[in-house]
């Protein structure tokens, strides 16, 4: 799973801030690594150089291999609080829709009725 991180003129991109992103990223959907070819994060400050309540932004993007990208956006006071509420985001949006598909993959067992018996 490749993790490439983004930001806008307002916050200064660095090897640690990549790094901690690669972290909470990989800590949380490191379990669906192998269906997920690419992970986008977005990083950007609403107000600029005004401070605020929940000015921060990350936008996290999926992209699954075969299926569209799934993408979940959260705010926050501080950069640190809109990555791991992103990352959560993406991690529950992922294992809904994984699932459904694994559901509807899995045969039933043996003895009961499939779905269009």
């Amino acid at each position: 799973m490749q993790i490439q991180t983004n930001t806008d003129s307002s916050i200064k991109g660095n090897n640690t801030l990549s790094q901690q992103v690669e972290a909470v990223v990989e800590g949380a959907l490191g379990r669906f690594g192998d269906r997920i070819t690419r992970v986008e994060v977005h990083l950007s400050d609403l107000n600029r150089n005004k401070s605020g309540d929940d000015d921060k932004r990350c936008l996290m993007e999926a992209r699954l291999a075969g299926l569209q990208p799934i993408a979940v956006s959260h705010q926050a006071a501080t950069l640190q609080q809109a990555i791991d509420g992103a990352a959560e985001k993406l991690e529950r949006s992922l294992d809904s829709t994984l699932g459904r598909l694994d559901d509807r993959r899995t045969p039933p067992p043996a003895g009961e009725a499939g779905p269009l018996d």
